[in-house]
């Protein structure tokens, strides 16, 4: 990020209208039809864990963490992570995604899912759920359902459906 200065702050209440845009442009509306759209519907996303990039006061990308379960351990979904096309691959995406570890790292939370291609997601300590592990309550491609541990051995024994979380 040389060429730009880049802000990322706490996702607000009041950048949800923001946010939905840049969505609808960047994914359209087939977007409600995957997996992990149809999962973040059931359960509200955690503004504390959700940021936004600004460049100046222009919105140019988002990432947001849901709280869901792996059969019975608590996790967080990572996405939608979205990045407006003139401000992709300049560090956008991965500064939103190093940001949102750190504060749920920081904040206790132990395991983040995602579905995404690995060679990306990767770079910030995403790797391949094992098969058989995790199952998410649609059509996903095994080889995209990726998991970060913030704590060492936080996967370990973790397996089961992924669904999502509501109160204790």
């Amino acid at each position: 990020m040389t060429d730009v200065a880049l802000t990322i702050l706490p996702e607000t209440s009041g950048d949800a209208p923001a946010v939905e845009r840049l969505h609808e442009r960047t994914f359209g509306p087939g977007r409600y039809a995957k997996t992990a759209y149809r999962l973040r519907e059931q359960v509200t996303h955690s503004l504390d864990l959700s940021f936004t990039a600004r460049i100046g006061t222009l919105l140019v990308g988002s990432v947001r963490l849901s709280p869901v379960r792996i059969g019975e351990a608590k996790a967080l979904l990572l996405g939608p992570l979205t990045v407006e096309p003139p401000f992709r691959e300049r560090g956008v995406g991965q500064a939103l995604i190093a940001r949102a570890l750190e504060e749920a790292r920081a904040k206790g939370h132990r395991l983040v899912i995602l579905v995404g291609d690995e060679p990306y997601y990767g770079k910030c300590g995403f790797k391949r759920v094992p098969p058989g592990r995790a199952k998410m309550p649609g059509p996903v491609d095994p080889a995209r359902l990726l998991v970060a541990e913030l704590a060492d051995g936080a996967f370990d024994g973790v397996s089961g459906p992924i669904q999502a979380e509501w109160e204790d």
